[in-house]
């Protein structure tokens, strides 16, 4: 026979042990969340991805009645930040701000410490930025086949710039080289203003600038658009074709950000988050923020989501071999 004592000590073992578990258990889905989430930002803060995840992700946070804290880890190229999340607990308490640049990872690097597609589960979409295809206006054209054209008369003098090796307006640029036949060189360069710099003083021939920026600068008349990167012409520049309009169909690229959990996150609370997410987009206050920076609404389920990232990965690692893009580690 056990004594009292005995007996009072196993049952407050059993009860310490059973909070211990329940401490450790994810909250349920109709609880989520219960505390400030983090969410992290692989890239600066000011980039594209940011500045509209935090337009969305205030209104979720109002929403659920906790703060959605955003947090910039930037390096190695957005894999630094990637990879702390795919490490972290899947528990819906760290989240990650995605984009078309986690894509464009693969292909700029030997190996990386995760698999995107596998380690990731894609939650919600915010919405696709496109670029326009600019020129100086000293450069004459005014169309993209007028662009060509010259591109085809010179075979490697003219020249396109970009923001860097696997920044959007290099994959866009050399979709267009690609989809146009035409053999030009790349000028990657820092970032987007030195890019921009050179193609105002005619020394860039052309550049895919996002929406956003250059409107002002297409209507002071300082640059030239010549086609914007989407199936069907946008909103904000209602007179510029199509880049399939333009005649080159396998030139479309859209820059896509939105939301991503680590793999093994519970499907309520993935659910869950994507619905808020939806709710948020829909919100007449941040439709007019998201309308003002060219951000087209492309709205998914989590499994959409998950197969059009996917999609995006095979297509980037095939864009790497015909272009010929390598590894810059």
């Amino acid at each position: 026979m056990r004594s009292f004592g005995a007996k009072i000590a196993l049952s407050t073992a059993i009860l310490l042990a059973f909070l211990a578990l329940t401490a450790r258990a994810p909250a349920t889905a109709q609880d989520w969340p219960t505390r400030p989430v983090l969410v992290v930002s692989p890239y600066s803060p000011g980039n594209a991805t940011d500045i509209v995840g935090r337009i969305v992700l205030d209104q979720v946070s109002q929403q659920l009645g906790q703060p959605f804290v955003i947090e910039n880890r930037p390096g190695a190229g957005g894999v630094i930040g990637v990879a702390s999340v795919t490490r972290a607990d899947p528990d819906g308490y760290t989240l990650l701000l995605s984009s078309s640049s986690m894509a464009s990872a693969v292909i700029l690097h030997s190996s990386l410490p995760y698999d995107p597609v596998r380690d990731l589960s894609a939650v919600a979409m915010f919405g696709a930025q496109p670029s326009v295809l600019i020129t100086s206006p000293a450069k004459g054209y005014k169309t993209a086949a007028e662009l060509v054209a010259a591109a085809k008369a010179k075979p490697g003098e003219l020249n396109f710039a970009s923001a860097g090796v696997g920044a959007a307006s290099h994959i866009a640029g050399e979709k267009f080289r690609l989809a146009a036949g035409i053999k030009v060189q790349h000028v990657p360069y820092r970032g987007p203003n030195e890019a921009f710099t050179d193609v105002l003083g005619g020394r860039i021939d052309y550049y895919f600038l996002p929406i956003a920026p250059a409107i002002p600068m297409i209507a002071q008349g300082k640059v030239t658009p010549l086609a914007v990167s989407t199936p069907k012409r946008v909103a904000l520049l209602p007179d510029v074709p199509s880049i399939i309009e333009a005649g080159y169909p396998d030139a479309t690229y859209l820059f896509w950000g939105g939301i991503a959990a680590p793999a093994k996150t519970p499907r309520a609370i993935v659910n869950k988050l994507h619905d808020e997410v939806a709710k948020a987009l829909a919100n007449p206050g941040v439709q007019e923020k998201l309308q003002r920076l060219g951000v087209q609404p492309m709205p998914m389920t989590p499994d959409e989501f998950q197969k059009y990232f996917a999609n995006d990965v095979a297509a980037m690692v095939k864009l790497a071999k015909d272009a010929d893009i390598k590894p810059t580690d």
